[in-house]
């Protein structure tokens, strides 16, 4: 600290004056400096507040992301799933088809013989007709040839 000098009365005033003055000038740039000090911790505690709501929102994406990671890979494997089911089900379906196919064919075969076997049997009937209405209608005509020769 300064010393002041002595003069009559006490200290000399214009010194104290000065000294007061000086003072008084450091006092209102450290006021100035504290409210600037203060100004800017107030910016920095709003940007800080900022951040928080940025981290908060960056972590809410984040958790997004993940739930729609786990939605792709759902929709992944149900679509997989799916797939697998379908082949299967194409599988089975072209499987009971040719089952059906060969068992209509075989049966359309088996129509087909016993059509044919009947149609064999039905022209040996149809012979067998035929040979026993010409023996009939030649046995008639033999016995209107007899009763021809008989005179009346």
């Amino acid at each position: 600290m300064d010393k002041f000098s002595r003069v009559l009365r006490g200290y000399d005033p214009e010194e104290v004056n000065s000294f007061l003055d000086n003072v008084i000038t450091k006092v209102e740039s450290m006021i100035k400096e504290i409210e600037t000090k203060d100004e800017q911790i107030s910016n920095y505690k709003k940007i800080e507040e900022e951040n928080v709501a940025l981290k908060d929102k960056i972590a809410q994406f984040a958790r997004m992301e993940e739930n729609l990671k786990r939605a792709i890979l759902m929709a992944e494997k149900t679509s997989e799933q799916i797939k697998l089911t379908a082949y299967q089900e194409r599988d089975i379906i072209i499987g009971d088809a040719k089952k059906n196919a060969n068992r209509i064919v075989n049966e359309a075969l088996l129509k087909a013989e016993t059509i044919e076997r009947d149609s064999e049997n039905l022209k040996r009937n149809m012979m067998v007709f035929k040979k026993r209405l010409r023996e009939a209608l030649e046995t008639q005509l033999e016995l209107v040839e007899d009763i021809e020769k008989i005179e009346i």
